[in-house]
């Protein structure tokens, strides 16, 4: 008798979401008809760096949540959250409920940056600041600003590099309108930040920023963006690269724009210093005191090369934002390097090079931290080609039926939270935002207990 194709997807952030989606819309062939999946998450919600991985002043990128929703009414796809691959779940466990399995679980930590100072006191990884400000239960409740942190550095020149700026360059009363905790808004009110300086190791047309995010700077009246001339080089590589692409030359022009302009003398400023390579985060008694960086300039091909020439600019704070990096998966390959799960498309390759058969990937864990969150939809679409080009030679699950997953999760005792556990955290959230002295769209909830409590009850 024919039954539905069972998938797990491992990670229920937008890869995840659209994997699902894709999956459950397309033709499967004999023996099945249709596929119904499981997403399984290790946060009690939904969503991934939607809700714990954009900044809390960008609610058009969180419009996305709303297409999301739509997918996730889909009767043939549900969630199952606060339960985490590795430690509740295994691949084996997996292997008996379901036919086939796809890791989404993206990239969550910092990458190591190999630097003299890194581990002073006052030198913090973006991912860390990220989570903290968009109330992830698993990081310190309390962020540790100092009174004499009045100006930091941002290392890298990505989005995720702009927003920790602009957070650190905002009053806490300007972001209060937005879904932060109270224990952020509260941690900022202690920011004493006035001066946030941006280094970027190339030139203006090498940066990763897009236009919008870069814009977005100015929209603070209590903030001056201001461009420095010095190292701000167009070589032939650089124009190259503009006229290759209309979003890099919107940039440029943006960049330009604010070399242009007259600071106005809002009472924090954001800086953004072209061709300067941090070499070493100066400490003393174990704090950060200041960054030296060494000078460089465009070789004609974009890239840049050393010139001897070395500056120390007085921060008392470093946030590198430098990119993110994958965890490796129990019982999955893992290239360090590149720091992705090994695959062919999506198929997951074992060290000997053969296909792990039923195993695949997608977004970022397949090919690493880059690209805009709708990218992930191409991505997801080649992995399920290739799932659904397998299916008639998968081996099928001995326990196929849906409800024995639900049995089992019980069986461990596990806390799990559904999408309608989801739907009742939504409304509490929202109901603590119309319930607050201001007017705010929702209040997250932080401890994980909490969350849990709430989705259950």
């Amino acid at each position: 008798m024919s039954r539905k194709l069972r998938v797990a997807i491992v990670g229920a952030g937008p890869a995840g979401v659209y994997a699902a989606d894709i999956l459950t819309k397309s033709e499967v062939p004999a023996p099945f008809e249709g596929a119904s999946v499981d997403l399984i998450e290790r946060d009690p919600t939904p969503f991934g760096l939607i809700r714990y991985g954009v900044a809390p002043d960008h609610p058009r990128i969180k419009e996305i949540v709303k297409a999301l929703k739509r997918v996730m009414a889909n009767e043939d796809i549900r969630f199952f959250g606060n339960v985490s691959f590795g430690d509740d779940l295994k691949l084996d466990d997996l292997r008996q409920f379901y036919d086939a399995v796809v890791f989404a679980t993206g990239a969550r930590r910092d990458r190591d940056l190999d630097l003299p100072g890194i581990d002073l006191d006052g030198s913090h990884g973006a991912a860390d600041f990220v989570y903290w400000y968009d109330g992830h239960p698993d990081v310190e409740r309390d962020w540790p600003f100092q009174p004499h942190q009045e100006s930091v550095a941002v290392l890298g020149v990505g989005n995720v590099g702009l927003d920790v700026s602009r957070i650190l360059a905002k009053t806490a009363e300007e972001l209060l309108v937005t879904e932060i905790p109270d224990n952020v808004y509260e941690g900022l009110k202690k920011n004493v930040a006035k001066d946030v300086h941006v280094f970027a190791r190339r030139g203006p047309a090498q940066v990763k920023f897009t236009p919008m995010e870069l814009r977005e700077l100015s929209h603070s009246p209590t903030i001056d963006v201001i461009v420095h001339p010095e190292g701000f080089e167009l070589d032939e590589g650089s124009l190259e690269a503009i006229r290759a692409a209309k979003s890099q030359k919107l940039v440029v022009d943006v960049l330009q724009n604010y070399l242009a302009k007259e600071p106005s003398g809002a009472p924090h400023r954001i800086h953004i210093h072209f061709c300067q390579n941090p070499v070493e985060i100066l400490g003393e008694d174990g704090k950060v005191v200041g960054l030296r960086t060494e000078v460089t300039e465009l070789d004609g091909t974009g890239n840049v090369r050393g010139t001897g020439e070395f500056q120390e600019w007085p921060v008392q704070a470093v946030y590198r934002a430098i990119g993110y990096y994958s965890d490796n998966l129990p019982g999955l390959p893992f290239d360090v390097t590149a720091g992705v799960v090994p695959n062919d498309g999506g198929r997951v390759i074992e060290i000997d090079g053969s296909a792990l058969p039923g195993v695949y990937v997608t977004g970022w864990i397949k090919r690493g931290p880059v690209g805009l969150i709708g990218h992930t939809k191409s991505d997801a679409a080649q992995t399920i080609s290739m799932l659904i080009d397998d299916a008639p030679g998968l081996e099928q699950a001995a326990q196929p039926d849906p409800e024995a997953v639900d049995a089992y999760l019980g069986s461990r005792g596990l806390e799990y939270t559904t999408w309608e556990g989801w739907e009742k955290l939504d409304a509490h959230e929202l109901g603590l935002g119309e319930a607050h002295e201001h007017e705010r769209e929702r209040v997250k909830v932080v401890p994980r207990e909490d969350m849990v409590r709430i989705a259950r009850s």
